[in-house]
């Protein structure tokens, strides 16, 4: 768990911080939140799904098939072509204060901020670093864009857009169900009539829409991902520390039919059992350097 501390001058004067080179500190995420704002470039590469909140629907990246793992994180490399904005602006973070303002805080485990840190949270004359002052209005506009995305999906919401998402997981010990994930029912977004249609199309929530309907093809990159790092790890375990994940992707891209819009069946399960065929595993890793 992260250890967030506010950035005061008193505290961190002498301190300095360092941007982080692994996404490490995502290897645990099976979800990830989003705006409304990425969802059209998210929607490439990432499934995404809408989790109820606090009966509120929120939009966010499918990342795992099963709590605790992020099959985007390989040995602490991101190897799908769109990173989420949440982890863009680590290992800062935004925390409301007693006087309900927000405040920049820091994770003091992340392993990044010491007073060998070559970025300064301060600058000669004591005022706040132009680095530090970026990623405070980066995260403030995530944060101006969360409220956005709550109004978009309060719209969908209120035209009975959401419906669950059955998604099953094939594994070697049999199917089971992934539960608490929501996607856009198409059927009643087509149905819409002309005066609730415009209202949707009023808030934002077409796009969103389409947007979801879109990526849910993408789960079957989960599944992918899974049986590989399976596969090389039951294998070839002396190699799993150089499973060439982006290889993988590229030869699934240049041989999956177009995409339609609408979700196909298949995309409710996901395979994740290991292949026990022969094949050539060799083609899954990098080779080594040589001296």
């Amino acid at each position: 768990m992260p250890r967030y501390e506010l950035i005061t001058k008193t505290g961190f004067a002498a301190q300095g911080w360092r941007r982080y080179d692994s996404y490490a500190f995502a290897a645990s995420d099976a979800v990830a939140p989003l705006v409304v704002q990425e969802l059209a470039k998210a929607c490439m590469s990432l499934p995404i799904a809408f989790i109820r909140q606090n009966d509120a629907f929120v939009p966010h990246a499918v990342q795992g098939l099963e709590p605790g793992r992020n099959l985007f994180v390989v040995n602490g490399k991101w190897v799908a072509p769109y990173t989420p904005a949440a982890y863009r602006g680590y290992p800062f973070a935004l925390a409301k204060g007693e006087d309900d303002q927000l405040h920049l805080c820091i994770d003091m485990d992340s392993g990044l901020v010491d007073a060998d840190g070559d970025q300064p949270f301060f600058d000669a004359a004591g005022e706040v670093a132009q680095p530090v002052k970026d990623a405070l209005n980066f995260l403030q506009q995530i944060h101006n864009n969360r409220a956005v995305t709550q109004r978009v999906c309060a719209a969908l919401a209120a035209e009975d857009l959401f419906q669950p998402w059955p998604l099953k997981v094939q594994t070697p010990a049999g199917e089971r169900n992934i539960d608490g994930l929501f996607r856009i029912d198409e059927a009643r977004l087509n149905s819409l009539d002309p005066e609730a249609l415009a209202r949707v199309q009023k808030a934002g929530g077409l796009p969103v829409a389409y947007c979801q309907l879109l990526s849910m093809g993408n789960i079957q990159t989960l599944g992918l991902i899974a049986r590989k790092l399976d596969e090389v790890k039951n294998r070839m375990p002396e190699m799993s520390d150089q499973i060439d994940v982006d290889g993988i992707l590229q030869r699934h891209k240049s041989t999956e039919p177009d995409q339609d819009l609408a979700p196909a069946e298949n995309d409710n399960v996901v395979n994740i059992a290991a292949d026990t065929g022969d094949f050539d595993l060799s083609a899954f890793v990098k080779p080594g350097k040589s001296d």
